[in-house]
Formats: C-alpha cells, sequence, structure tokens
C-alpha cells in the first residue's frame, strides 16, 4: 500500500505520478474513476503492460470500451476509504504535519485490516 499526501486543490495526475513513479510491483489492471482518464495516463499504463479500466469523460471524441463487471471491483476501494474516513481524526485532519497525520492513516489502515482478519 502506498499512501501520500497532495495539496488540496490539486489534480488526479499528480497523485498518479507520484504512486507510478514508485518500484511498487506492477498491476495488472489499473481502476480509476474520471480523473484518471487522460490520454497520458493510458498511454503510460499500456506502456507498462496494464489494462486501464477507467470510464470515459463525456468530452472525449475518442470512444473507449470499459469492462464493466471489473470496473465494479473499484467499489472496493472506495469502501475503504469510506471507513478510513470513519476514524475522525483522519476525516478532519486534526494533525498539523503530514507525517503525523500519514502515521495515523497507517495506523487506521492497519486497525481495518486486522479487523477485516478476524472476521
Amino acid at each position: 500500500m502506498r499512501s501520500d499526501i497532495t495539496p488540496g486543490h490539486t489534480s488526479d495526475y499528480l497523485g498518479f505520478d507520484l504512486v507510478m513513479g514508485d518500484n511498487l510491483p506492477e498491476p495488472a489492471v489499473l481502476l480509476a474513476d474520471r480523473g484518471y482518464g487522460s490520454d497520458n495516463v493510458r498511454k503510460t499504463m499500456e506502456a507498462r503492460n496494464v489494462v486501464p479500466i477507467i470510464p470515459m469523460r463525456k468530452s472525449r471524441k475518442l470512444r473507449v470500451a470499459v469492462d464493466r463487471t471489473l470496473y465494479r471491483r473499484r467499489n472496493l476501494v472506495e469502501r475503504c476509504f469510506n471507513k478510513l474516513k470513519n476514524a475522525r481524526r483522519v476525516a478532519t485532519r486534526y494533525d498539523k504535519t503530514a507525517e503525523s497525520f500519514l502515521a495515523f492513516i497507517d495506523i487506521t489502515s492497519i486497525r481495518l485490516w486486522v479487523r477485516h482478519l478476524s472476521t
């Protein structure tokens, strides 16, 4: 898992570049929302032999098909973010430094993971 903080009013592309710049294991599929639907992101993923499953923006001229069955799996990620935000400290960002905020995200993630293992 990789977590990082970007400035508040930053495009999704910056977060994509931060995560994909690391030496993480290569994914087989990229499930993302319309914010990542640029040609640059698609070309980057296809060059890495990763299948991009990203719905098109309505203004996109070149239509691209999306595997809806696979895209529904993205719901798991959205639910994980919802569970992280149930920790009030994460949702309201009480911490003053980025390090302590990221540390609390890690602690909350570990708590969710342990809870998942116990069920």
